[in-house]
Parts: C-alpha cells; structure tokens; sequence
C-alpha cells in the first residue's frame, strides 16, 4: 500500500462517522483533500441507507466518501470485491494527493486492506450445496473436522465465515488456515488505527437510542420497500441489523415493538462482538470517550492524519 490511510475503528454507534466528518472537514484543503473510506460489510449495498447509518448525501457532498453503494441489496459481495474496491479509492485519492481516512466498522474487510490478506478463490457449487444445510451447528462441525485451526477462530454462531471456510477447504482440497496468517497475524504495516472505546453502559444507551432514531428517520419504510421491491434481499442483506428483524415482523412472527427491542438487543451483541474483534489487535491506539467523541476524538486523529 503506497499511501497509508489513518483508520478510526469501533463499535457501531460509537460515533466513528461524526469524528470522521468532524475530522475532513477541518484538516482538508485544496491541495491535500481528505477523503473518507467507508469499511463496512452493509453500507456496500445500494438503497440500505438508514439502517446502515450509511453517510447522508448531505455528508458526502461535503467530503468525498469511498466503498459505499458498491452493489444492489440482491447481489452477494465478498471480501475479496471489497479488499478491490478500496484499493481502487485508495489510487484515486493519491491521484488527487489527498489524504484516506477510514471509517471501520467491519475488522475482517479492514484487516484485508491493510494488511494485504491473501484470500482464497471462489467456489460457487460447493457454496449452493453447503448452503442447503440449514443447521449452522452441523456446518460448524464439518468445519471443526476438516479445518480446526481455522474453527477456533470463528464465532460458532457466524454462519457466513462457517460456510466460507469450508467452501475452501472443500472446493481447493486444502484447509481455509492455510492461506496466510490471516486475521491472526499483526504485522507492523504503518497504518495508524485509533480506536473509540465507551463504557459498556454508555454504548448501550446509544445504541438503544440510535435504534430508535433509525424507526423515526424510516427504517420500517426502508425494510418494506427492499422486501417488496423485484429481486428482494440477498441472504447476506437480509441478514443485516434491523433489517432481520423487521422482516420477520413484516412476515406477522412478530410484533413491532417486540422487533425494534430485539434490534436493540442484536446491535448490544453485535457491538461485544466487534469490540473482541479489534481488541485483539495490539497496533489499534485506544482512546477512551466520557461525553463527547468529536471534542475528545478529533484533535488525536487529525494530529495522526497530518
């Protein structure tokens, strides 16, 4: 990578897109612009916006943005597209001699950037064949078989890394751990991440209240829409926060208020996971947030980022 981007990671709703604003807006001039990076696995998809909390065309008239809207909610994206995808802005931000921050909520698409993950090819058949397997438990199981290695460092309740690895340890007669080091492997690539760190308490409330922002800003309209729209949602789509479960109470399994309290629940969870995710990472510097992540964030990412 010719030109290192700073990296703002965190929990979602840890207020990393207004430090990202906040931070572009002030450093940017005519001759080194910044330009935002977007590091996450649903703000890829056309027409997710609210949900996602993807940046407003508002925000991206005023910084340019990079890795939103890449594919249609019904497409599948892979890692790999991603990892092309933001190599490609970072070329077109050099172009410019501007300045990349990135704004990471998904660390698997952000460790295949930075560190230039070596990821396997695709196999579709064995892909549809294990997809016909509904039990993940079952699938985990296979997978802790042939590749035990790579199972030790999955979530046993993560359904799309479960069927990736033993696509490749069945489709390449090899197992998914050998390719690389992979998300295991730390090493000192001079990028600068900075991290948002709240109290537990404190994220929580947050999320809690981003949830209902997102109702009132018409998250359920948004749900409606995609699941009537021609194509529907792809299984990776369907599966993003909110999303999950609006459409179960639009299939009348559950009601409303009932569906916005389990979003709140899955986004806490959802949350943990990502916090266990980057802390494993020792090069990420952590900043701890008491009130305001803008006042207290900035100034730390615009010193790195100039």
């Amino acid at each position: 990578m010719n030109h290192k981007p700073v990296v703002i990671v965190g929990p979602t709703a840890s207020g990393k897109s207004s430090v990202a604003m906040a931070v572009a807006q002030a450093e940017t001039s005519a001759q080194n612009p910044v330009h935002i990076v977007a590091v996450d696995a649903m703000q890829v998809y056309r027409d997710m916006n609210i949900g996602t909390a993807k940046p407003t065309l508002q925000d991206q008239s005023l910084v340019p943005h990079h890795c939103l809207d890449l594919v249609d909610s019904h497409e599948r994206f892979t890692v790999a597209e991603f990892k092309k995808s933001a190599t490609v802005a970072l070329d077109e931000i050099a172009k410019v001699d501007g300045r990349a921050l990135f704004v990471a909520g998904t660390g698997l698409y952000l460790t295949a950037v930075i560190d230039d993950l070596v990821l396997p090819g695709e196999f579709a058949e064995t892909r549809i064949t294990l997809e016909q397997e509904t039990n993940t438990a079952v699938l985990f199981a296979r997978l802790t078989e042939l590749d035990p290695q790579a199972a030790q460092k999955i979530e046993q309740s993560n359904r799309r890394r479960i069927v990736r690895a033993l696509e490749v340890c069945i489709g390449s007669g090899k197992p998914f751990s050998s390719f690389g080091p992979g998300t295991s492997a730390y090493p000192d690539n001079g990028v600068i991440q900075i991290g948002l760190r709240w109290s537990r308490e404190r994220l929580a409330q947050r999320v809690a209240d981003r949830v209902h922002a997102m109702m009132s800003d018409g998250l359920l309209a948004e749900v409606t829409a995609l699941r009537n729209s021609k194509n529907g949602l792809s299984r990776t789509a369907a599966q993003a926060l909110g999303y999950k479960e609006l459409l179960v109470y639009l299939d009348g399994k559950m009601g409303l208020d009932e569906a916005v309290n389990q979003t709140i629940i899955h986004t806490r969870q959802f949350a943990v996971r990502q916090e266990r995710w980057f802390r494993r990472d020792p090069r990420i510097k952590w900043v701890s947030i008491s009130e305001d992540p803008v006042a207290e964030i900035v100034p730390v990412v615009a010193k790195h980022l100039r």
